[in-house]
């Protein structure tokens, strides 16, 4: 099985607060989380770490057979240990309260470093029409594992994202989509 690809750079991985788009997969993309009390003990789990203030969980998606988080972390803790937490935790609890057995997850995950508005904009609509591309919800606030659904306290959008990036297009300026 691979191992996807990494997108930090080195000297970003531990460098003040920072904010990632997560992806992590299920064994063999099993669908697991089909299993309703798998997927409330996965959010629950998630949930867990955040109020314990491991990182700042802005956005997220718990889709069949993998997830997506749109977190921020601080200069204490790196973006392996915050998805060993995540990871590693829920195995855990699945394991001894008997909700899933054998493999849970694919070895490693992906994540990409998110600087600027526009980023983040498109990964947070991106994690709510997840359910929806999928055909698991008509819209992600219907999807009771992805964060648009009513009733998550998320934290708010991080700070010191950079604004939209903008370009000169023959004497005027353009916002670039």
């Amino acid at each position: 099985m691979s191992v996807p690809s990494r997108n930090s750079q080195c000297a970003e991985i531990n460098s003040g607060r920072r904010t990632f788009f997560v992806t992590a997969s299920s064994y063999g993309k099993k669908p697991l989380f089909l299993k309703e009390s798998a997927a409330k003990l996965f959010v629950r789990t998630m949930f867990e770490y955040r109020n314990a203030k491991h990182y700042l969980l802005h956005e997220f998606v718990l889709m069949p057979d993998h997830f997506h988080v749109l977190l921020t972390v601080g200069a204490d803790i790196s973006i392996e240990k915050v998805v060993q937490l995540i990871k590693g935790g829920f195995s855990f609890r699945a394991a001894r309260m008997d909700v899933l057995r054998g493999e849970v997850w694919q070895r490693g995950f992906s994540e990409v470093r998110v600087v600027e508005e526009d980023q983040y904009a498109a990964f947070s609509q991106y994690i709510h029409e997840n359910p929806v591309r999928r055909r698991l919800a008509p819209s992600g606030n219907e999807y009771l594992f992805c964060s648009a659904y009513p009733g998550y306290r998320l934290d708010p959008k991080p700070q010191g994202l950079k604004p939209r990036r903008e370009r000169a297009v023959s004497g005027t300026t353009k916002v670039v989509p």
